[in-house]
């Protein structure tokens, strides 16, 4: 079973095209390629990762492809297009010629209108993604997972993912409402749910790692073993955590768990789901 970190990300800074990354997060300002990440990887015994999309362009797509044909390591990539564009079918065609591309996602999280992903043109365009056999990751805050249960209902044979757990604001402790809402969408057996980015919702200086747990808990008790998926969002952490400390906290969590039930977090079901090789 292959070792999978199935979240992050790559870039070459430049402060326009990465806009969302603010001042306070001074510390990611920089470069981030494969040769940053492959050390840390093979150190924590990883055979490889899922390389997700930071810019909604087709260039994000070209640069991520690219790293992936260089990198045997990048086992998947998570791109993104525009599920509006009338042309979708045939941007989808386009890019199941390439075989590390395994799925896209739309910042959702950033849209004014919070229930985007059930707007009839986007609809249409996650219509076509099964057809193609590409996965959907769902980006999201807490607040849009209201919407999520009406996307899984029209979309049965389409599989989705959760990224970052719908980030809760864990700085807060906010837990009742996100609670409701993430075990009303794992009722839906073609979504799945990565544990990654909670270090970047908690308070990045003063965090302890139970302030965790009552996130894990749930999504373990919602989702089971076989539908959770673990990424670093790196090199994001980075501004709450090292990696060898990110990944301690849900290593700590998964250690009372079978053997078999840690390899399906830590890369069986990222490995099914991607259908990475």
């Amino acid at each position: 079973m292959l070792k999978i970190d199935a979240h992050q990300h790559f870039w070459q800074y430049d402060p326009i095209e990465y806009d969302w990354i603010s001042t306070q997060m001074n510390g990611i300002r920089q470069d981030f390629g494969p040769e940053r990440l492959q050390p840390i990887l093979q150190q924590h015994g990883f055979d490889g990762c899922v390389a997700v999309q930071a810019r909604q362009s087709e260039e994000e797509n070209k640069f991520l492809l690219a790293h992936a044909a260089d990198h045997g390591f990048i086992k998947g990539v998570v791109g993104w297009v525009d599920l509006r564009a009338e042309n979708i079918e045939e941007q989808l065609e386009y890019y199941s010629s390439f075989p590390p591309m395994k799925g896209f996602r739309h910042v959702l999280q950033g849209e004014a209108d919070r229930a985007l992903m059930l707007q009839p043109s986007f609809m249409r365009g996650i219509g076509k993604l099964e057809k193609w056999g590409f996965t959907y990751d769902i980006l999201i805050y807490a607040d849009q997972l209201q919407y999520v249960p009406s996307l899984l209902t029209s979309f049965p044979q389409q599989s989705f993912v959760i990224d970052h757990i719908a980030k809760p604001a864990i700085r807060e402790g906010a837990l009742q409402q996100w609670r409701e809402d993430i075990m009303r969408v794992a009722t839906y057996d073609n979504v799945q749910c990565k544990i990654s980015g909670m270090v970047t919702e908690a308070d990045w200086h003063q965090w302890k790692k139970e302030d965790f747990a009552p996130y894990l808990d749930t999504v373990v008790e919602a989702f089971g073993t076989r539908r959770i998926q673990y990424g670093s969002d790196w090199p994001v952490c980075l501004v709450a955590a090292s990696y060898p400390t990110m990944l301690g906290i849900v290593r700590d969590y998964f250690s009372s768990f079978s053997a078999h039930e840690q390899a399906q977090f830590f890369g069986g079901n990222a490995t099914t789901f991607y259908k990475l090789s």
